[in-house]
């Protein structure tokens, strides 16, 4: 069973991206020295503005990762055929600026994410693929 908080997930026909921030266990610990986790959250959700929902959820299950986001896209995204796409090791601010420029352009499925984003970017196992689709 996982360790997340079980929150309502985004409906599949939301219309703007949704950006899920992992502060579990080892997401937002003093375990990645040298980042301020308050300030990454505070500047992706004034980054983001209305141009997308940022939530914050307990744990990910993706531990080995830290600090993990995920970017949910728009209806408009899944008609295009865009998953969610896990983003891992989000430990520095330019990463996290990257990411709220995509988001603001479109994210998944409307805009392709920068080629730095590409060495973020992850499968999460088959257990939290399916825990993350119950949620929703």
């Amino acid at each position: 069973m996982s360790k997340r908080a079980r929150r309502a997930a985004p409906a599949p026909g939301a219309a703007r991206p949704t950006v899920t921030v992992c502060r579990g266990c080892c997401c937002g610990s003093s375990g990645i020295p040298g980042l301020d986790h308050p300030a990454q959250l505070r500047d992706l959700r004034q980054a983001l503005g209305n141009a997308a929902t940022v939530r914050v959820t307990d744990c990910l299950d993706a531990c080995e990762r830290a600090n993990v986001i995920v970017v949910q896209p728009s209806a408009a995204g899944r008609r295009n055929g865009r998953r969610p796409v896990w983003l891992g090791l989000v430990n520095d601010p330019d990463a996290t600026t990257d990411i709220a420029t995509w988001v603001r352009d479109g994210g998944p499925g409307l805009t392709d994410p920068p080629d730095i984003l590409g060495l973020y970017t992850f499968r999460p196992s088959r257990r939290v693929q399916a825990e993350l689709h119950d949620d929703a």
